[in-house]
């Protein structure tokens, strides 16, 4: 899979959204090569993490975050969903799964009734140990600040807001994979 032809097809060269889309994904994808270098037990599909993190945020251009440069329609909580429904249509269905299960650490279907979130009720957690891998490696890089690179303490802190599972959830994938 080329995923450049698929990044080219919904971003134009000289969009500032797409600098910043290729600027993460490159972080996340170098990461989660990087922990499969280190964790040759896990054998873990190296070219599809690659494509994965590349793709995993695909969704954002139809979204409202203008902090990112984006200037779609739809609520930026919807960005992986959106992604996957691109990535299903292109033709990738296990890419799809990485786009709608790296927001946070997963959302399960109570965190989506209990705040309401405008998404399909039903759980969007990682489950393949890459769709793991790629969740985890996207904690530690920002669309809005580029040039930072968060540490496990720094990324779970970021997570608290979205109870406590969750930061469970990252702390036992840095156990696995740090």
């Amino acid at each position: 899979m080329d995923y450049w032809k698929i990044i080219d097809r919904y971003y134009p060269e000289d969009d500032a959204l797409r600098r910043i889309l290729v600027t993460h994904s490159r972080a996340v994808a170098d990461r989660a090569l990087l922990i499969a270098s280190r964790h040759p037990e896990l054998s873990l599909d190296r070219a599809f993490l690659e494509e994965a993190a590349m793709l995993h945020d695909i969704g954002v251009c139809r979204t409202d975050a203008a902090g990112i440069e984006c200037f779609g329609t739809e609520p930026y909580i919807r960005h992986g969903i959106i992604g996957a429904e691109m990535m299903r249509a292109e033709g990738f269905p296990r890419h799809a799964r990485v786009c709608e299960r790296h927001t946070g650490t997963g959302i399960t279907r109570q965190a989506i009734e209990e705040r309401s979130l405008p998404l399909p009720l039903q759980d969007f957690l990682p489950e393949t140990i890459e769709e793991q891998v790629v969740c985890y490696a996207d904690k530690f890089f920002s669309k809005s600040h580029l040039e930072r690179v968060r540490t496990v303490e720094q990324a779970a802190r970021s997570l608290e807001k979205f109870g406590e599972e969750g930061v469970r959830r990252f702390l036992g994938w840095a156990a696995m994979f740090e």
